[in-house]
Formats: C-alpha cells, structure tokens, sequence
C-alpha cells in the first residue's frame, strides 16, 4: 500500500464522530414568532398520554427518519406535524449548536420564525397545549443549573489484571450540566432548556 496515495486521498477529508452510526438522531426545532410588538419563543407540551416525557414542556422534534433529506426537513417535517405549520409560513432558518448525549443521541436544534401563528393548530395525539413567553424575559435572566453525575461501572467480566491500577483504576467521573428555566407555572429543563439557552446566548453575544 502506498501511504502517501492514501494520505492524499484523505487530506480533505470531513472528519465524523467515532461510532456515530451507533447513535439516535434526532432533530429539534425552536419556534420564534411575533405577538405585537414584541418577539415570542413558543413551547409545546406533551400529551399525557404520550409514552416518553408525558406533560413535559417542549420543541417540536423527532428522529431523523431515512427519507428525511436532512436534519432540518427533519425539523420542518415535525413542525408540520405537530403544529400543522407549513415550511412556507417557516423563515430565516438556522442551525443551532448540535448536541451529544451521553444518552446515545444526537440532537439537531434549528431556530426560525413563524408567519401567520393564526394557522398554528396542535395535534392532539402529541401535543396537550402551546404556550408563548417573551424572548425579552430570557434575555434578562440566567437559568438555574444542577449538576447530574454519572458514575463508571466496568461490566462484571472486565479485564482489569490488563490495566496498570486494576480494579482500583482511578475512572475519571463526567458531571452534565442540567438547566431549568421557570415560568409562572411552567418548568423548562433537560434538552429543551439547553437548547434555549444555546438561543439565548447566541442572540446576547450577537447584540453585545
């Protein structure tokens, strides 16, 4: 093999994430609409009955089907379906910084704004209720943050006599940041909350 064909075969390579195929993606969309004056994000919540996260205040989003040509149809595609909005009442689209779970997913966050909100009808089959807040009031508040832990566990037939430390091996721990926003009687955190606050922190460094 001659390396230095290969090496010039790959020099312009898009590098990936290793194992990426492993992982679930999924794709998320940030709603932003106008209410007078003034600019609203608006938030969905889950249907009770729903199996994952009933009641749960959200995006729309779901997994990146194969026929999907990209995360942002994804996105779109899931808007439509859950809030019966057209991708040509959708504008100014954008992607926001994707997410890695320690959970095995992958997480495409889009923003963009919605025209004619009078034609925005939720299904019932995913969606009890949507609501707006202002986008001034996050721009004017910090999130709370709590720290979740995640603990190492070496499945039982692991070959510690191979590692210097064996079974004493000093693991290093990961700690994930989880934020909540709070809102009259709405509580916003996990996925949703770190996307808004990637929004947020986009829009504040843009008008510094």
């Amino acid at each position: 093999m001659r390396i230095d064909l290969l090496f010039d075969k790959y020099s312009n390579r898009v590098p990936s994430i290793i194992g990426e195929e492993k992982f679930a993606k999924y794709a998320v969309f940030l709603p932003v609409l106008k209410k007078g004056d003034e600019y609203h994000i608006l938030f969905e919540v889950r249907a009770l009955h729903m199996r994952r996260q009933p009641g749960e205040v959200c995006f729309p989003g779901g997994k990146v089907d194969k026929d999907d040509v990209n995360s942002m149809e994804t996105a779109l595609r899931e808007t439509r379906e859950e809030l019966g909005i057209q991708k040509e009442n959708i504008q100014h689209i954008f992607p926001l910084d994707y997410i890695i779970s320690p959970y095995g997913t992958i997480i495409y966050p889009y923003a963009g704004l919605i025209n004619e909100i009078q034609n925005i009808q939720p299904n019932p089959s995913e969606v009890a209720e949507i609501f707006t807040i202002p986008l001034s009031f996050f721009e004017n508040i910090e999130p709370e943050c709590f720290k979740i832990n995640f603990k190492v566990e070496p499945e039982k037939n692991f070959p510690f006599h191979l590692i210097i430390g064996g079974e004493n091996y000093n693991w290093q721990t990961r700690q994930m940041d989880e934020l909540f926003y709070y809102f009259e009687d709405k509580t916003i955190w996990g996925l949703t909350a770190t996307i808004l606050n990637n929004f947020i922190n986009l829009i504040k460094k843009d008008n510094m």
